[in-house]
């Protein structure tokens, strides 16, 4: 079977990043590189925006940090909210667990809550199912994107007006 494609060598290959012609002569040695004038980092320019101060991670993914937390959280209440109809007794145990327990970090809550006993474990288990199934299949994603954007066009019209209304000098008395 013949390919249209041809196997170009790398070396033929377009260069997106340009050489720039190295004019400077070390006067150390003739074989070590020159070095550049300034030590500043090349940025690759791109679309986004830079985003200073996250260095152990991006936003999104601190954002996304976050969403597991939340996610552990919907899941323990769709699970309570199950036991509650059907296993009374398992309900109360997962209570009781919760009232001694946090649920800031969702991945600490479940690993306590597996070591607690074998009916613990069946129930984080389940809490991991559950919130495993609402993250890919139930949550809105895209309903969260336009939440979150139209509550940061609202916060900041409603920001400005209150500014401009403040530091303006309209009389209002007429009204």
């Amino acid at each position: 079977m013949e390919s249209s494609a041809a196997l170009v060598p790398f070396s033929q290959l377009p260069s997106f990043f340009p050489q720039k012609p190295n004019n400077r002569i070390s006067k150390a040695h003739p074989s070590w590189p020159s070095k550049p004038r300034t030590s500043l980092p090349t940025r690759i320019h791109c679309q986004k925006m830079y985003v200073p101060g996250f260095g152990e991670a991006s936003p999104e993914a601190k954002a996304a940090n976050n969403l597991h937390s939340f996610f552990t959280y919907v899941a323990v209440s769709i699970v309570t909210a199950q036991l509650e109809s059907y296993n009374t007794e398992a309900y109360e145990e997962l209570m009781e667990f919760l009232s001694r327990n946090s649920l800031n970090d969702g991945d600490k809550f479940c690993a306590d809550l597996m070591r607690e006993s074998s009916r613990h474990q069946a129930l984080a288990l389940r809490i991991l199912e559950v919130r495993s199934a609402y993250c890919k299949n139930d949550f809105e994603w895209d309903n969260l994107k336009r939440l979150a954007c139209k509550m940061v066009d609202e916060s900041n019209t409603r920001l400005m007006r209150d500014y401009v209304l403040e530091t303006s000098h309209v009389d209002n008395e007429g009204k």
